[in-house]
């Protein structure tokens, strides 16, 4: 049986004994310890400041996420089964994908508002256009032979949709997910940094007029080690599960 999981803890060991010795080298107060970081991220805990930014920083993410990827994987498909559409929505989205976040978020806050409903739609809007564009290429390679094979059993549309398409874009799937997850949370923290009053932008943007690097560090592994166990718990069984059907 292959332990997947040896590799990364691996990885991880080796990342903390390579930051170790390059902090005892270097004894600079701009690199402080694993240790040191450990012991601000311990008390972050203890106070309850630390759940409280998460949580709130992740719900922005989760919103966000869970909107663009509706949006995102509709017009994808649409495109990429219907050339015309393709045709008039491609240079919307190739516009799309090269404005800056920068200029989405400010535009959002100037236009709706400081609120949550702006900051989940700048973000939202920043991840749309790379769902589409995977989720075009996923339609286009859909194998049109099953699906003429569905219609010589007789399957109905809904049946044909759910049992034949939508099984063979689980990879698109997947991969706008991960990469939809990677991007967000970093342009929450962006979002929370210029308009928002809690969150781990919000608390990174204090850290930084500080110069505090182990309350930087504590925060950024926080989330990180929290996205890894999204990916661990949620998105690796998910995607085995739902991808037996190739086996």
């Amino acid at each position: 049986m292959k332990v997947w999981w040896r590799p990364r803890v691996l990885v991880l060991i080796s990342c903390v004994l390579i930051w170790q010795l390059l902090a005892w080298s270097l004894q600079s107060r701009y690199l402080p310890t694993p240790s040191a970081v450990f012991v601000t991220l311990w008390q972050q805990w203890l106070t309850g400041d630390l759940l409280y930014h998460l949580s709130a920083t992740l719900g922005r993410v989760l919103a966000s996420f869970s909107l663009a990827m509706l949006i995102g994987v509709g017009i994808g498909i649409l495109m990429g089964s219907r050339q015309r559409w393709n045709e008039w929505l491609d240079t919307l989205v190739i516009i799309g994908l090269n404005i800056p976040a920068l200029v989405t978020i400010i535009l959002c806050y100037i236009w709706l508002g400081l609120g949550e409903t702006a900051a989940i739609i700048a973000v939202a809007i920043n991840k749309i256009p790379m769902v589409i564009v995977t989720l075009r290429e996923g339609a286009r390679a859909v194998d049109k032979d099953l699906l003429q094979v569905a219609q010589v059993y007789r399957l109905s549309f809904s049946q044909s949709f759910w049992r034949v398409y939508w099984p063979q874009l689980y990879p698109y799937l997947f991969a706008a997910a991960r990469n939809g997850l990677a991007l967000i949370w970093k342009i929450v923290l962006v979002v929370e940094l210029l308009g928002r009053s809690n969150g781990v932008g919000f608390q990174l943007g204090n850290y930084f007029h500080y110069f505090d690097i182990k309350g930087i560090l504590a925060y950024t592994f926080a989330f990180v080690a929290l996205i890894l166990i999204l990916e661990t718990l949620v998105l690796r069984p998910l995607e085995q599960r739902l991808n037996r059907w190739r086996e």
